[in-house]
């Protein structure tokens, strides 16, 4: 098997190798990628055997690897009340499906995904509200991106999350470490 070095890894030094168990084989990241690339970077490599029994190594988004934008033109479209929303056990409002449900961050009706009944994206391509948040994994998607959106970085999406998060793990989210350097660099000035 063939494991790219630290350079050859997004140029860092010293990266760790993590090894993830999946379902269609074995994939890799690296713990301090994060840290190291830079932050335009969607580096991701994963190996999966072949037929002939030869690893074949994959990049970008064929790994996996999904990288949330950090802005979005379409948060204009929000809902002014996004720290009172239904619960993540909420059906979907047309077919009453218990799960994969997605709450609509414009009107905040709650409806099923594409992997259900479409009902998310019926929404979307009929009244055009375009961002949407995932009561399975709180990821925000936005369908005229065609892109998840970073909620936890962004501030007009942040309350929403937060919410989200507490309504189903009952507490608050973690606070990232991207975050906290934000913030240090913008009280110094930085």
């Amino acid at each position: 098997m063939f494991y790219p070095s630290s350079q050859e890894a997004a140029g860092g030094e010293g990266l760790e190798r993590e090894k993830l168990p999946l379902d269609f084989g074995e994939f890799y990241s690296w713990s301090q990628m994060a840290d190291k690339a830079p932050a335009s970077s969607s580096f991701a490599v994963s190996e999966r055997p072949t037929e002939e029994g030869q690893d074949e190594l994959l990049y970008g988004a064929e790994s996996g690897w999904v990288e949330a934008r950090t802005w979005c033109d379409h948060l204009a479209s929000l809902c002014s009340d996004l720290v009172h929303i239904p619960t993540p056990d909420t059906p979907c409002n047309r077919c009453h499906h218990p799960s994969e449900n997605w709450l609509c961050l414009c009107c905040k009706e709650v409806l099923c995904s594409r992997f259900v009944n479409k009902h998310m994206l019926q929404h979307y391509q009929q009244t055009s509200d375009c961002l949407a948040l995932s009561f399975s994994d709180l990821s925000v998607w936005c369908f005229s991106c065609d892109s998840y959106i970073d909620a936890q970085v962004l501030p007009q999406l942040r309350p929403v999350y937060e919410t989200a998060y507490i309504l189903k793990f009952g507490e608050p989210p973690p606070i990232r470490n991207v975050e906290l350097q934000n913030v240090a660099a913008s009280s110094t000035g930085n």
